[in-house]
């Protein structure tokens, strides 16, 4: 089984997979780059909203003071809040930008996405709402294709590292649109998430491994 993911991150998935019977080898895929020290100041805003625990550890980094109210778009990254002293207002129960739009109040007044440089900005399209970039995500390229039975992807960009590898290991992935970058990049996808975070991951490979 091999995990893709980086860093503290890796750390209790690999642990969960243990868990469940796998020898788990790890090859970190991507790496994190913060972007910027500047203060964010949540006054103006009615509502911000962190879609990732990456993002989640870079917005409490930066903030001057708490936010009015604070959206997580998944339980990863709410856990990820909290464990920084953030309590999270809204965390919807579909963990995508989609989920996250059905359940914002309408109207929500002044929103702020603070997510990766790159990342989809559908609240900014559906409600013009305004963006901030706190890191990047940095495909790395070991020297060889990881091998394995099983790899898990955790993000889109795992997922493109992954694939540019050159490895052909069937997928596990926490979401749509990281299912969709793998199959973009030639991976098959074995298992999706029902639910895109940490526990629906490794749901996903019980469910998985029940049928081999």
């Amino acid at each position: 089984m091999v995990v893709t993911r980086a860093g503290e991150q890796a750390g209790p998935l690999a642990a969960r997979l243990e868990a469940l019977g796998c020898e788990v080898v790890l090859c970190p895929l991507i790496r994190v780059e913060p972007l910027d020290d500047a203060p964010i100041d949540p006054e103006p805003y009615d509502w911000v909203v962190v879609t990732s625990p990456n993002g989640a550890a870079e917005l409490a980094r930066r903030l001057v003071s708490p936010p009015r109210r604070l959206a997580a778009i998944g339980p990863g990254t709410a856990d990820a809040l909290r464990a920084r002293g953030l309590e999270p207002d809204l965390v919807p129960a579909v963990s995508t930008q989609e989920g996250l739009l059905a359940e914002l109040p309408r109207p929500p007044g002044r929103v702020l996405l603070a997510a990766a440089e790159g990342a989809r900005r559908l609240l900014v399209d559906a409600l013009g709402a305004d963006f901030v970039p706190l890191y990047r995500t940095v495909e790395l390229r070991p020297e060889r294709p990881p091998e394995g039975d099983l790899a898990v992807l955790a993000s889109p960009s795992a997922a493109r590292a992954l694939a540019a590898t050159g490895a052909r290991i069937p997928t596990v992935a926490i979401g749509p649109q990281t299912a969709a970058a793998a199959r973009a990049g030639g991976l098959e996808v074995a298992a999706e998430a029902e639910t895109h975070d940490l526990d629906g991951l490794v749901a996903a490979v019980s469910r998985l491994l029940a049928t081999v």
